[in-house]
């Protein structure tokens, strides 16, 4: 099969997907693609570059494209939506390429609609600034509890909320009281809720901007 920085890419992401970001050298991929190590170099310079190749994948998969006819509200919850999507099929690799900074103009293309979004709703340029830094840190939080397979805080507390080892009798009341809420894990409803706080909060800040 011909080899391809694509195909480099892909078999890169499936190895970071099975094993972990550790498993991931250049001996390895040439093992894994069937070929020698100097030939992988014409297509990936370096790790560095390959990472970049990744992050590229991962970001350019997020159909952050406007709705017709959508309030900015509307528009910015499909846009987390999307990215997050996009994470999610490759979660280990979005949390191994998390942070870096864009290497394609192509991946400025989220960011620049995110931005669209919020200047024509009405938040000033560092405003705006902030808000996309808070829902990408959102976006990637809630990733990393999901990956990690806990609920958040209190994620693997006994439904019974009677036997966990730190439980001690009258000590945590309210964690006890609220141990089966706590051990429940809903990745989805959980971030659906925490993007209508964050999205109610914009809305206030709108407000207090003067935007509406």
């Amino acid at each position: 099969m011909l080899l391809t920085r694509d195909r480099i890419i892909a078999v890169a992401m499936a190895l970071i997907e099975a094993e972990g970001p550790q498993a991931v050298s250049m001996p390895r991929l040439a093992t894994e693609l069937g070929c020698g190590v100097i030939p992988l170099y014409s297509h990936v310079r370096s790790t560095s570059d390959l990472l970049d190749g990744i992050a590229a994948t991962i970001v350019c998969g997020a159909d952050t494209s406007p709705r017709a006819g959508t309030a900015w509200a509307g528009q910015l919850r499909a846009q987390a939506r999307a990215v997050r999507q996009a994470a999610r099929a490759y979660p280990r690799c979005s949390v191994a390429v998390a942070g870096r900074e864009p290497a394609t103009a192509a991946m400025l293309r989220p960011t620049e609609r995110v931005l669209a979004t919020l200047r024509t709703a009405g938040f000033g340029g560092p405003d705006a600034v902030r808000i996309v830094r808070a829902i990408s840190a959102y976006v990637a939080g809630s990733l990393l509890l999901e990956i990690g397979g806990a609920a958040g805080p209190g994620g693997g507390f006994d439904p019974d909320g009677d036997h966990h080892p730190l439980l001690r009798p009258g000590e945590f009341p309210q964690v006890t009281a609220l141990a089966a809420e706590l051990a429940k894990a809903d990745p989805d409803a959980d971030f659906e809720f925490g993007l209508d706080l964050l999205l109610a909060g914009l809305d206030s800040l709108l407000a207090v901007r003067g935007g509406r």
